[in-house]
């Protein structure tokens, strides 16, 4: 008979999420926000943060209020 595969249970990370932004993060990223439209890429290039890190700073910022979406994947600070 044959025994059942076991995966060992991960050990849980100590530190926080990847997508998890630390202050300077978000004003970095805000920082980078204006007026006048930027697109995902630019802001990740520009930042140095991760797309994931730049992603949860701008659902902040929408979730806030104080984010416009355009077409094209661009975004603006109202």
């Amino acid at each position: 008979m044959e025994r059942p595969l076991v995966i060992p249970a991960r050990e849980p990370d100590s530190g926080p999420f990847e997508s998890d932004p630390q202050t300077h993060d978000r004003d970095q990223i805000t920082g980078l926000l204006g007026p006048v439209p930027i697109g995902l890429d630019d802001l990740v290039r520009m930042s140095g943060a991760s797309p994931a890190i730049v992603r949860t700073v701008l659902l902040e910022l929408e979730l806030a209020g104080r984010l416009e979406r355009h077409g094209g994947g661009l975004v603006s600070l109202l």
